[in-house]
């Protein structure tokens, strides 16, 4: 297969899946079955290309010129990749939980999840693999539009009201802001192609270029960055895999992926650190960092503790990308493949417990842990690996924030990183804590469905609802020892030729 044919079916093959899926809606089990083959046909493809990639190329498909050099085409480089292959490897695991969490759940419309959930990755893949901004937007919205029913997806009024805050806040901000600096970008610099070291240099008077940035930065509405963030606790009315295609497989990690491509290929490290033109967002992702945590604790309903969560950890991307430096932009990369497997770990565990017990506050869980040990066990390893303790993945990624910051000479964006871990404990492991160490030492009532039954030893959710975090937990084990080919694979784009390496 040539790779420009692998490419075109990263996009299309999940697209096409979504006609097999509505023609099999009354038989669940194919159904199912089609979604779980799509997800690993793709994952095998991208496994294809990343092979490619570490060979040192950068395989290319066009698609349609718009206009005289704008194109809708695609380029994968080694972001690109990386996001790729996180997307397309958690959709296998996501749709393992959703056969566990939709039939466990009783939910209703479950055709036209599974249908939105493969536009959503076709989007994804469309904006991992874009050559230009121009192809970006286009997957970008997308992505935005294609997620909407999932947001809504209960169709309750808290659920209507929840998708309406999501869609007007993203199509806002990437209308209004994100399309104005496309135009602007366009203008000034007569290209929209991603390219080493940016295609902003000598094109623009550099006293705007924080203006520019400003509008990428805030027009990114899926990157979360304060103030234009509540979207994201909006939208945790919807299904549990909802929320992990949100925080972990596709959406959010849209935004601080294309927040990262923006400021290697469209503005470049390298003038962003000599004209301190990201200086200001530094200190607003740093903001959105330590106020969104400190509004996590204050969170009783377990998800939204985990949406704030993840709001403060986007920022530790954008804040890695603002530093512009090496180090920060290698850190920044490596916290979208940890923070991914990380969440989606915390997320699903989250619905297990919701399947099981149909409990949602965290104050009404107490004991659970002792039910569900191996729903616990995986939510305090993913947990770990947020607040990035080794062994695990998140560690790493932290370490080089840490070094990105440091070489930068940002000593209180160090003591940032190093408080918000410290914020990072003091809203995760209560969970886990209440989980195995409080409630009554007696038996324990146990909900299923609306009934209460006296515990009688584990009583964990459906199958399906248990295996994919479990799986996702030992995926954050490996990340830390497997973090050196992520480094390998980033390498040329934080430290392009001629720049010196740690």
């Amino acid at each position: 297969m040539s790779p420009e044919l692998a490419i075109t079916l990263t996009i299309l093959l999940p697209a096409a899946a979504t006609l097999l899926l509505a023609v099999l809606d009354k038989r669940p089990n194919l159904r199912e079955a089609v979604s779980l083959l799509t997800a690993g046909a793709l994952f095998v493809i991208v496994l294809g290309l990343l092979q490619t990639v570490l060979d040192g190329a950068q395989p290319t498909a066009h698609w349609f010129d718009v206009l005289p050099g704008l194109s809708l085409a695609f380029e994968i480089e080694p972001l690109g990749m990386l996001f790729g292959v996180v997307a397309a490897g958690l959709w296998i695991v996501t749709a393992l939980y959703s056969i566990g969490y939709m039939r466990g759940n009783n939910e209703t419309n479950q055709t036209r999840f599974y249908i939105c959930f493969a536009i959503a990755i076709s989007a994804a893949m469309g904006i991992a693999f874009a050559a230009n901004m121009f192809t970006l937007f286009i997957f970008y919205e997308v992505l935005t539009l294609s997620t909407y029913p999932l947001v809504a997806h209960k169709e309750t009024d808290v659920a209507r009201k929840g998708a309406r805050t999501y869609l007007g806040i993203l199509i806002t901000t990437s209308i209004g802001f994100q399309l104005v600096a496309i135009v602007w970008t366009w203008v000034v610099a007569g290209t929209l192609d991603f390219e080493q070291g940016g295609i902003l240099a000598d094109k623009i008077d550099p006293t705007l270029l924080p203006f520019l940035l400003a509008l990428y930065a805030f027009g990114i509405g899926k990157a979360a960055l304060m103030p234009f963030h509540r979207w994201l606790p909006a939208a945790m009315v919807a299904p549990t895999p909802v929320s992990a295609l949100l925080h972990a497989v596709a959406v959010v990690k849209a935004g601080v992926f294309t927040m990262l491509k923006v400021g290697v290929y469209i503005f470049g490290i390298d003038l962003l650190a000599t004209t301190g033109a990201a200086d200001w967002l530094m200190w607003v992702a740093a903001f959105s960092i330590l106020a969104a945590s400190i509004v996590a604790m204050t969170k009783d309903n377990l998800k939204a503790r985990l949406a704030y969560s993840t709001i403060s950890q986007l920022s530790y991307i954008t804040l890695g990308m603002a530093l512009a430096t090496s180090l920060g932009v290698m850190g920044g990369a490596m916290h979208i493949a940890m923070h991914a497997m990380g969440k989606i770990t915390l997320f699903m565990c989250a619905g297990a417990i919701y399947v099981a017990t149909h409990k949602t506050e965290i104050s009404d869980m107490d004991g659970l842990g002792r039910l569900m040990p191996f729903t616990y066990g995986a939510f305090f390893i993913g947990a770990l690996s947020i607040i990035g303790l080794p062994p695990l993945g998140g560690a790493w990624s932290k370490w080089y924030l840490m070094l990105g910051a440091a070489d930068a000479g940002q000593i209180i964006m160090m003591g940032v990183f190093m408080v918000s871990s410290l914020l990072n404990i003091a809203y995760l492991l209560p969970v886990v804590a209440r989980g195995f160490f409080m409630g009554n030492t007696g038996p324990l009532a146990y909900s299923v469905g609306a009934a209460a039954v006296p515990s009688k030893g584990i009583q964990e959710a459906p199958l399906w609802c248990v295996v994919p975090p479990c799986l996702t937990a030992i995926g954050c084990l490996l990340l830390f020892f497997y973090a050196g080919d992520i480094y390998t694979l980033i390498e040329p784009v934080a430290f392009p030729e001629g720049t010196s390496q740690p």
